[in-house]
């Protein structure tokens, strides 16, 4: 099964607005189309992003996806690189994609390097549409 990462503006999008291709590609992970790879400081970030109070999501929700997360995902290693990143916060989901060879599915490309594997969630879909 295809291995991916999601940055957390993914599950904040999807999460937000319910639908569109963030919320559509976490539904490819409720229906195990696809693999999410994470270790405990992503989900760390996950908890803390989406807990905020100005996003006014419900506790409930987003316990029940982090749960589905840590439960259906897999638990991941992560080899710390040195790459130059514009936002440090993010080394954690572009290592943890390139060490376990996952795409990171991001709405932030621009904070990441250009390399095949870090998609826009556009460019994923169209790409798992033409078989991955």
């Amino acid at each position: 099964m295809l291995k991916v990462v999601l940055d957390t503006n993914i599950l904040v999008s999807a999460l937000w607005s319910g639908q569109g291709n963030a919320y559509n590609i976490v539904e490819m992970f409720f229906k195990k189309e696809i693999t999410l790879c994470y270790v405990p400081e992503i989900i760390e970030e996950y908890k803390e992003v989406l807990g905020r109070e100005k996003l006014n999501f419900s506790n409930d929700k987003v316990s029940s996806l982090l749960q589905e997360i840590t439960k259906n995902g897999i638990l991941a290693d992560s080899t710390e690189s040195t790459i130059s990143l514009l936002d440090e916060d993010d080394r954690v989901f572009y290592d943890t994609a390139k060490t376990n060879k996952a795409i990171l599915i991001t709405g932030n490309s621009r904070h990441f390097p250009d390399e095949p594997f870090i998609m826009t969630p556009n460019d994923f879909l169209i790409t798992w549409e033409q078989g991955v």
